[in-house]
């Protein structure tokens, strides 16, 4: 089976799955949405869910954060993984943001610009927060895309690039996020019987079923 034709059948298997998809980071703009994306490296959108309303107590605007102290804003997001140079880069993040007029730019180049912020982080506010069509390539994702076939990729970028190749442009931004829900409810990283998957059991290949079984 050719990748586009796979593409299509677990398009129409991830619709019926999951018509509707919520962001799974709690947020309200564009900037809360960034500082959420920023935490949850490392760390599970649950644990960010707790630790933000706690944060955006004490500043849920560029401004307010960039008058936190560093400790101060380490001690609120403690509890997620790298809080120390979280808390730094959330820091210089809002001071650079207050200096270029205090709101956040729908533009690539900006976005990737601030500390703390890479490729993935930025196509995760481009598409959920503007609504600009990207394809946020993360550990869920990656790992599905190989499993299923559909990329040969050893890098994330390169992932990313064959995803989009074989998805229609609208419905990257829904895609990457049913694709996570799915990795997260049907088709974990480990001890999964690739055979039984709904998806895997036809898109993976013999040889890849047998080298998880492995594992």
């Amino acid at each position: 089976m050719r990748r586009a034709e796979k593409a299509q059948r677990i398009s129409e298997i991830l619709e019926n799955l999951y018509p509707n998809t919520p962001i799974p980071l709690d947020h309200k703009d564009p900037y809360t949405l960034l500082v959420a994306v920023m935490l949850s490296a490392q760390t599970t959108d649950k644990k960010v869910n707790e630790v933000t309303p706690g944060l955006f107590a004490l500043a849920s605007k560029p401004a307010a954060m960039a008058s936190l102290d560093v400790g101060d804003i380490q001690s609120a997001i403690r509890q997620v993984g790298l809080a120390p140079t979280k808390a730094k880069n959330l820091k210089k993040m809002a001071e650079i943001i207050v200096d270029r007029g205090g709101v956040i730019e729908p533009d690539w180049d900006y976005l990737e610009s601030l500390p703390g912020v890479g490729h993935k982080t930025a196509s995760v506010v481009m598409a959920q927060a503007f609504g600009v069509p990207a394809f946020p390539v993360d550990t869920h994702i990656h790992r599905l895309a190989s499993r299923w076939g559909l990329s040969r990729g050893t890098t994330v970028e390169r992932t990313e690039h064959d995803l989009k190749a074989i998805f229609p442009k609208p419905t990257w931004n829904k895609r990457h996020l049913q694709i996570i829900f799915f990795g997260r409810d049907h088709c974990p990283a480990r001890r999964h019987d690739l055979s039984v998957c709904m998806i895997c059991g036809w898109a993976a290949t013999k040889k890849r079923m047998s080298e998880e079984m492995r594992r």
